[in-house]
């Protein structure tokens, strides 16, 4: 089974607006490592945060995580261990062991690198188009769309008609 790790830029995009079940339609387990929910510090998303993790028994811990967080660190050129070290160093273990793993992140250099080194990779739009793929309604991921934009996700013009035009086809 894959295993999908979130990036805080996601958990607080959708945890602001207290949609963070919509990642619940992916076929995976979700996991929230520890350090990536100890960036989520903003209000009302922490709290819908916890409560997620909770209540959908959402994994916080990886044991592989920890073997790779010096090789990660050298391919982020980081110092310190963050919620981005951890990531990558998840994608480090699951691919060199050909496992399958996804990472869900707004964060262009996360999502830059977990591609090159083999991930599969979405943002929190994607988790949107998903979700209608799941069945979602077309106007309610339009509507949840605007939501995100207006509460930080801040998508440029070009974004939100990608988002748009995403939603619809998979509406279809």
């Amino acid at each position: 089974m894959t295993r999908i790790f979130l990036d805080a830029t996601t958990c607080i995009a959708l945890g602001t607006v207290g949609e963070l079940e919509q990642l619940t339609h992916f076929s995976g387990e979700i996991v929230v490592l520890s350090a990536v929910q100890a960036e989520v510090t903003t209000e009302p998303a922490q709290t819908n945060l916890s409560r997620f993790v909770s209540r959908d028994a959402v994994a916080t811990t990886d044991p592989t995580v920890h073997d790779r967080i010096h090789q990660a660190k050298e391919v982020l050129d980081e110092t310190e261990r963050n919620g981005d070290v951890v990531l990558i160093a998840a994608v480090l273990a699951y691919t060199a062991a050909d496992r399958p793993i996804g990472i869900v992140s707004d964060d262009q250099r996360v999502r830059t690198t977990a591609r090159g080194l083999g991930a599969t990779v979405t943002g929190t739009v994607g988790v949107v188009v998903r979700a209608v793929e799941e069945g979602l309604d077309r106007e309610e991921a339009h509507t949840l769309v605007r939501r995100l934009d207006s509460h930080g996700l801040h998508m440029t013009g070009g974004l939100r008609r990608k988002a748009h035009s995403l939603i619809d086809d998979a509406a279809e």
